[in-house]
């Protein structure tokens, strides 16, 4: 059934509109130094929120990637500090994030252990490694040129939003054009119907973790290089954010329907929302409450259409069969 005006661009109007509001109640949101602060700041949470997408569209989740965030960025940073080589400190770091992703797809697949209870553990396990390995202090003394992942720019763009980018044209294509997106697309939509059509579900779940885990390492490295050292407790509540934009932008929680483009705007409107309440001097507190009405509220919009679109589909079926 073809999808109308609003469900097609919907989200995207909605964005739109926010930052209308938001440029009457604050005259500093539309400059150009602000406009480039929100997007520098979005692509950390962009790019999570990417490999976020693709581990709900097989209907799972991930606890765990903020707690990814802060150990990878210590291991990177504590060989560096050590006098480790900058690109084996960075191939460290992004090999820890991969490991941690694997074994979370690996026990969910073999252990046939629920999503949601593994990564939960490994948000806690994580976190008590990281801490275990910077002793419960940051670290710095980094190098001027690790910098340049989370500072630095290249013709006038951060690149942070440099790296975002590239990920996010190589994930779209990914999704909607490689026969790996279409059967993740396939193990979320009907997972038994995906087995029966050939589809390794287990081996692609575990291909999905670890993608999450690999990104979860590209953001550990790109904030622990914005902040100029590694706090064990950076990432806290990352993965909140991750799934705020993904749900925000139109993917399904249930699995089998989303798109990348969807979750950009999800995260725009996120980083957007958090940059307004901030000129506005809203507390942080009530950020958190807002940001949790509106991941609510999506899931509820979602469950709504969803059950709407099964009624149609069953009413058209009926209409067909008399």
């Amino acid at each position: 059934m073809e999808k109308s005006f609003l469900q097609k661009y919907g989200i995207l109007l909605v964005l739109l509109l926010i930052c209308a509001v938001l440029s009457f109640l604050s005259p500093v949101f539309l400059t150009a130094s602000n406009l480039i602060n929100v997007i520098r700041q979005i692509s950390i949470n962009g790019i999570l929120a990417i490999g976020m997408t693709f581990i709900i569209l097989t209907g799972g989740i991930d606890l765990s990637v903020g707690s990814q965030v802060a150990l990878t960025g210590a291991v990177t940073a504590g060989l560096l500090s050590s006098g480790v080589n900058l690109g084996i400190a960075v191939v460290a770091g992004l090999f820890i994030g991969g490991l941690i992703g694997f074994v979370n797809g690996t026990i969910i697949t073999k252990g046939g252990v629920p999503p949601f209870i593994v990564t939960l553990g490994m948000l806690t396990a994580a976190r008590g490694l990281t801490l275990i390995y910077t002793g419960g202090r940051p670290i710095y003394n980094l190098g001027t040129s690790f910098r340049f992942f989370g500072a630095g720019y290249m013709g006038g763009i951060p690149v942070p939003v440099i790296i975002l980018g590239i990920i996010l044209i190589v994930s779209h294509l990914t999704a909607k054009h490689t026969v790996f997106g279409r059967e993740v697309y396939a193990v979320g939509g009907n997972p038994e119907a995906a087995v029966y059509s050939g589809v390794n579900k287990n081996k692609r779940l575990v291909q999905v973790y670890t993608l999450m885990g690999f990104l979860s390492a590209i953001t550990g490295i790109v904030l622990t290089s914005r902040l100029g050292s590694a706090d064990p407790t950076a990432g806290s509540g990352f993965e909140l954010d991750a799934i705020a934009a993904v749900v925000i932008g139109g993917t399904s929680m249930f699995g089998g329907e989303g798109a990348i483009s969807g979750t950009l705007v999800g995260a725009l409107i996120i980083g957007v929302i958090n940059n307004g309440l901030n000129l506005l001097n809203v507390s942080s507190y009530y950020q958190q409450v807002i940001k949790g009405v509106i991941v609510v509220g999506a899931v509820l919009m979602d469950g709504y259409a969803r059950n709407k679109q099964t009624k149609l589909t069953k009413s058209s079926v009926e209409q067909s069969q008399a």
